[in-house]
């Protein structure tokens, strides 16, 4: 396996490591050398194979037999071949996930006393000693803040939480790091031409994404690459091997999910049950493209999103970040997160799966919060409105009726979006847009303040699906019109002036100091205004 035949064998070899690496070189260069040291980090980053370097070095005699202790060890002298064939009797490792007892410390704590017998040191390898129990550590503890001279100790864990402060705070402390994909791509390149495997460059990309910073993760991904390409390692084997094929499909429903009709979602969704997917996992794969597009959405370069990704993926995760901001994708978050449970404890996971996938479709162009309290305040209940209308309303080809005859004007043009089921997008209009040209096919307009950036295109997305056909709907930084509520606003209000100046109105508001008009409303079934007072003092 290449994680074996390739594993370091001195500390500069270690990949990504420089911190630790810089700082027991200096330690062994002014023989100031911790009696216990303690290597915590992930699986996969070095902590074993760091452990057996140190112990080589602290044993090491060199080619001529003389050498002392070096962090660089020769890798020939009796010593140094004895602990790469681990049959050194001096390097006692001991696996401390099985061996968790008291009485397992103690028979290791009996033979420390003695010499070594073959060797500079007796190094003691205790690996995942985070399981050790309270007694055992309890056993340990005395041996470790006063060894004897010719004892050390390496401690290698996971979890270093779980390791008691009185036992860190006796050993020199050092973290192996995530290893960044840029350093493991270069690292699985030079294996690869090592041992005269041809790799396409993204393949390697696609591995060490999915490594998630181990390099043994890494290796044994290549391995297994080599293996499925028979001996030539390519971007859509590794794609099929880790299973980025059926990503595609998985955000094609993404996709349906926040933008496209309830429909649709469900012939996603069908379409993965058939290949076999599970709910669940659907679900928390939606959840993982969710997280990703948020932090796309937050600028986070797409080669450090520390996900399995090609570049076809990333370019689409990245077109619907333009579309979707940050609230929307927190709150599809929040729905997801809510399903899994729902999936979880239904009679039929499937049904649930389907109902969390239309609850997220018919959400999608629903505001968020902040938004939706602006729209409120300055259009009442048009704005509240206009959140009903845009998730009950189906689009026209969707009910197969036949495309609009464009409107004459722009208040037609708005009145029409809102009858047929585009109430967000005709208040976004009404309170947004200040009107600088209008023809049928061509609207041009001022946004004001607050408007989404993808208004236009929300629009012409719109308009050619109501027309069926293209229209031009651009902006501009001219004076515009005011908008269609501005100018309702005037209209009652000029209304409201010839009501009060009315004979009958006028007698009515001198009858009740300190009262006014406050608005005006059309008597349904009349055509016929009638004044609504309200007495405000």
């Amino acid at each position: 396996m290449l994680a074996r035949a390739h594993r370091p064998q001195r500390l500069s070899e270690l990949v990504g490591q420089d911190a630790l690496v810089r700082t027991v070189t200096n330690a062994f260069r002014t023989g100031r050398i911790a009696h216990a040291f303690l290597l915590s980090g992930i699986r996969g980053v070095g902590k074993t194979t760091t452990a057996r370097i140190l112990a080589k070095g602290l044993n090491c005699t060199g080619p001529d037999g003389r050498g002392g202790p070096t962090p660089e060890p020769c890798g020939v002298c009796p010593s140094c071949v004895a602990i790469a064939e681990q049959r050194a009797l001096d390097v006692i490792e001991m696996d401390a996930a099985s061996q968790t007892g008291k009485d397992d410390v103690l028979a290791l704590v009996q033979g420390i006393q003695l010499a070594p017998v073959a060797a500079r040191y007796k190094v003691y390898i205790l690996d995942e000693v985070h399981m050790l129990s309270e007694k055992a550590w309890n056993a340990l503890l005395k041996t470790v803040e006063e060894p004897p001279p010719h004892a050390k100790f390496i401690f290698a864990t996971t979890e270093v939480r779980k390791v008691p402060l009185t036992v860190l705070s006796r050993c020199q402390r050092f973290e192996l790091r995530r290893v960044d994909a840029e350093r493991l791509v270069a690292h699985l390149a030079e294996i690869c031409r090592k041992e005269g495997i041809a790799a396409e460059a993204e393949a390697l990309s696609l591995l060490a994404a999915a490594a998630e910073g181990s390099v043994r993760d890494a290796l044994s991904l290549l391995d297994q690459a080599i293996a499925i390409g028979e001996g030539r390692v390519t971007a859509d084997a590794v794609r099929e091997m880790l299973g980025l094929a059926d990503r595609g499909r998985i955000l094609d429903l993404f996709e349906a999910a926040l933008s496209g009709p309830p429909g649709r979602v469900l012939d996603r969704f069908a379409e993965l049950w058939a290949l076999g997917a599970e709910p669940r996992m659907v679900l928390g794969d939606l959840l993982h493209l969710v997280h990703l597009a948020s932090r796309l959405a937050v600028g986070v370069d797409p080669a450090r999103l520390g996900a399995p990704l090609d570049s076809r993926t990333t370019a689409r995760l990245q077109a619907l970040v333009r579309e979707r901001d940050l609230p929307r994708l927190a709150r599809a978050w929040q729905i997801l997160l809510k399903g899994l449970e729902e999936v979880k404890n239904a009679p039929s996971p499937v049904a649930a799966a389907e109902m969390v996938l239309l609850r997220l479709a018919c959400v999608a162009d629903v505001p968020p919060p902040g938004e939706l309290a602006r729209l409120l305040r300055a259009g009442g209940d048009r704005a509240a409105g206009s959140v009903r209308g845009t998730v009950a309303v189906a689009a026209p080809e969707a009910a197969g009726a036949s495309p609009e005859p464009p409107p004459a004007d722009f208040a037609e043009l708005v009145a029409l979006l809102r009858a047929r089921g585009e109430a967000l997008l005709a208040a976004w209009l009404a309170e947004g847009a200040r009107l600088v040209s209008y023809a049928p096919g061509r609207v041009l307009f001022r946004p004001v303040g607050g408007m989404p950036e993808d208004l236009p295109r929300r629009l012409a997305r719109a308009l050619e699906r109501l027309f069926g056909r293209s229209w031009t709907v651009e902006t501009c930084p001219e004076a515009g019109a005011p908008t269609l509520a501005e100018q309702e606003a005037a209209r009652k209000a000029k209304r409201m002036e010839e009501l009060a100046r009315a004979p009958d109105i006028r007698e009515l508001l001198e009858l009740f100091p300190g009262a006014r008009i406050v608005e005006v409303r059309t008597a349904p079934g009349t055509g016929e205004a009638v004044d609504n007072r309200g007495a405000q003092r």
